[in-house]
C-alpha cells in the first residue's frame, strides 16, 4: 500500500477531468486517476457533437430557449446562460488544445440536432469525443506536474468531520486494480469527473467503466444528490445481438433521418411538430410506445432517401460499425432500440462545480448544475463538461492556497477475506440492472417503484455486508456504487409524484404546478434525508 499527496487529486479522464488536470497543474501538483487505460471514458464515445452559439444567425437567447424548453421548466435558469454564453470561449480552448473540428468555406460546419432551432453543432465527423479525447491526450502528455494512474480505482473519498456542516473531502482511498493494493491519495482539493450511471440498466449505449463511482462516492460522504430520476434513454441505439448497444447518433436524424415502424410507417409526424427531430425523451417514450403496441423488438431508422456518398462520408464511423454486421445504412434502413444514456442528475453543483461538501467539486455528467433541468437539450453536455471544469479548476486553485489539508489515515482492511465467490457480485449485478429496466426505465407507475425500492433495499443488505468482510475488488467496487445510484434514482423519482421530461409515471401522468428538485443526502451511515427544493430557492 502506498501513500501519495498532492496539491490536487482529478477523479476521472474525460473531458472534464482532463481539462481540469491540465488547468490544475499551472497552480500545483496534481494526480489523475483513470479507472483503466486513459482513452476509456463516455466522452471518447460522444459521436454527434459539442453545442455552441458560433454563427451570426444563431444567438444565445434561442440557445438559452431551445435549452430551457428540453429541460421542461426545470432548468436553473442563470446556469444556463452563464454556460451557454461561455460556450464560444470553452471553444476556443479546445481548438487551442488541438481539437479538430470539421470545417467548411464559412468556418465550422455546423449541423443540427433534436430540440435546436439552429444549426450550432461542432462536431469532427461522427467522432467528435474520440477527436476531443485525442487532443487533450496529447496535450497531456507534453504537460509537467501531473502524476497520472492508470487502472486505479477510486473507492471512498476521505473526509474530515463525516456528515457534519464542516466536512472537507481531503483525498481518496484508491485500488491499484493491477496490484490489489489500496493507496491513501491526499490532496487540498478533489474533482470528481467520473461520468455517468448507464450501466445501472440493462441496455445502455455507456461503456463498461460508467457505474456511477463518483455518485457512490459523493452520496456516502454526505454530499447532496439532487435529480437522479430523469436519466435520459438515448431513443437510437444499434438492434443486434453482437452490437453491445452501439449508439446511433442523433445528428443521423439531424441531417434528415426518418423513424420509422417495421412496416415502413413514419410515426413521429404523429406525435410531435419538430417529427424526428423532437425531444430525446418524446421521442424515447414514442419509440417504447410503438414497440409495445406492435410487438415488435425494434423500429427502424431510414436514411435511403439521401445520397449514400453523403452519409458514408458524414458518418463514417457508424457506416463502418453497421457495414461489420451486415447494415449498408445507404440501401436498408438501421434496426434501433432505446438505452440508457445520461445521468441528468448528479452530485448537486453550483455552475462552478462546487458540491455541498468542502474541498470536493463535480464537472461534467457526474455533476448537477441544473443546466438540462427534467431532459438533457443534445450536444449540451460536452458543452457543460468543458465550461464547468475551467471554472472548478479556477476555484480549487483557490481553495488550495487558502487551505491546507491534514494527511488522511490509511486504508484498514481489517479482517477482510479473499473473495471467493465472484459468482456472487456477477449474479447481483444482472439482477439490479433487470430489476431497474423493468422497474425504472422509460415508463413507470407508483407500484413498480415502490417494488423496486423494496427490492433494492435488500440487495443493498446483501452488498455492504459483503462488502465489509471481503477484500475489495473493482466488481465490488463498481457493485456497490450500482447499488447506491439505483437506490437514489428509485429513490428520486418516488419524491416526484408528477411526470415531467425523462420522468414518465402512469401513476402521475400530468405536470404538477409546482417547479422542484428532488434531493438526496446521507447524515449518518444509515439514514438519508429524502427533499423536495423549490426552483424559486424557497424552503
Amino acid at each position: 500500500m502506498a501513500t501519495h499527496q498532492a496539491d490536487f487529486l482529478v477523479i476521472g479522464s474525460g473531458l472534464a477531468g482532463l481539462n481540469a488536470a491540465i488547468a490544475l497543474s499551472e497552480h500545483g501538483s496534481v494526480i489523475l486517476l483513470s479507472k483503466v487505460q486513459l482513452g476509456e471514458s463516455n466522452t471518447a464515445y460522444a459521436q454527434g457533437g459539442i453545442a455552441s452559439v458560433m454563427s451570426d444567425e444563431d444567438s444565445f437567447d434561442a440557445h438559452v430557449r431551445d435549452t430551457l424548453k428540453a429541460g421542461a421548466g426545470l432548468c436553473h435558469r442563470e446556469v444556463v446562460e452563464k454556460i451557454i454564453e461561455a460556450g464560444p470561449s470553452a471553444i476556443r480552448n479546445l481548438v487551442e488544445t488541438g481539437v479538430q473540428f470539421d470545417e467548411s468555406d464559412q468556418g465550422f460546419s455546423l449541423t443540427r440536432e433534436g430540440g435546436h432551432s439552429n444549426r450550432r453543432i461542432l462536431h469532427a465527423q461522427d467522432i467528435t469525443g474520440r477527436e476531443i479525447d485525442r487532443a487533450f491526450r496529447m496535450k497531456l502528455a507534453s504537460t509537467e506536474n501531473i502524476t497520472i494512474l492508470q487502472h486505479h480505482v477510486a473507492i471512498d473519498l476521505i473526509l474530515q468531520d463525516r456528515f457534519s456542516e464542516s466536512a472537507v473531502c481531503i483525498g481518496a482511498h484508491v485500488l491499484d486494480a493491477h496490484t490489489g493494493a489500496i493507496d491513501t491519495i491526499g490532496a487540498q482539493a478533489t474533482l470528481i469527473a467520473t461520468g455517468g450511471a448507464g450501466k445501472a440498466y440493462l441496455y445502455t449505449s455507456n461503456p463498461d467503466v460508467s457505474t456511477g463511482d463518483g455518485i457512490g462516492m459523493a452520496f456516502r460522504s454526505g454530499a447532496k444528490i439532487a435529480n437522479m430520476e430523469f436519466f435520459q434513454f438515448h431513443p437510437t441505439c444499434l438492434f443486434h445481438p453482437r452490437a453491445k448497444s452501439f449508439l446511433i447518433s442523433e445528428a443521423l436524424r439531424g441531417e434528415g433521418g426518418i423513424l420509422r415502424r417495421r412496416d415502413g410507417h413514419a410515426f413521429m409526424k404523429e406525435i410531435h411538430p419538430l417529427a424526428d427531430l423532437a425531444p430525446r425523451d418524446i421521442v424515447a417514450r414514442a419509440i417504447d410506445a410503438e414497440m409495445k403496441r406492435t410487438g415488435d423488438d425494434h423500429v427502424c431508422l431510414d436514411m435511403r432517401h439521401r445520397d449514400p456518398a453523403f452519409v458514408a462520408e458524414r458518418f463514417p464511423n457508424i457506416h463502418t460499425a453497421c457495414m461489420s454486421f451486415g447494415i449498408d445504412m445507404t440501401q436498408v434502413p438501421i434496426p434501433i432500440v432505446p438505452a440508457a444514456h445520461y445521468m441528468c442528475g448528479g452530485i448537486q453543483t453550483t455552475e462552478r462545480g462546487a458540491t455541498s461538501v468542502k474541498g470536493l467539486w463535480a464537472a461534467g455528467e457526474a455533476g448537477h448544475t441544473g443546466l438540462h433541468g427534467a431532459n438533457r437539450l443534445a450536444s449540451n453536455s460536452l458543452l457543460e463538461a468543458a465550461v464547468v471544469s475551467q471554472w472548478a479548476s479556477e476555484d480549487m486553485a483557490s481553495w488550495a492556497k487558502e487551505h491546507q489539508s491534514p494527511a488522511p489515515q490509511p486504508w484498514n482492511s481489517g479482517d477482510a477475506r479473499t473473495p471467493h465467490e465472484a459468482v456472487i457480485i456477477a449474479h447481483t449485478w444482472d439482477e439490479i440492472r433487470r430489476l431497474m429496466w423493468n422497474y425504472v426505465g422509460i415508463v413507470r407507475s407508483r407500484s413498480r417503484l415502490e417494488g423496486a425500492q423494496r427490492r433494492i433495499e435488500l440487495i443493498e443488505h446483501e452488498v455492504i455486508d459483503y462488502h465489509w468482510n471481503t477484500q475489495v475488488t473493482r466488481d465490488l467496487v463498481e457493485l456497490r456504487n450500482i447499488v447506491a445510484v439505483a437506490k437514489l434514482v428509485i429513490g428520486c423519482a418516488l419524491q416526484r409524484e408528477e411526470s415531467r421530461g425523462l420522468h414518465y409515471n402512469q401513476t402521475f401522468p400530468e405536470q404538477s404546478e409546482q417547479l422542484y428538485d428532488t434531493q438526496a443526502q446521507s447524515v449518518s451511515h444509515n439514514d438519508i434525508m429524502w427533499s423536495r427544493r423549490p426552483l424559486d430557492g424557497s424552503s
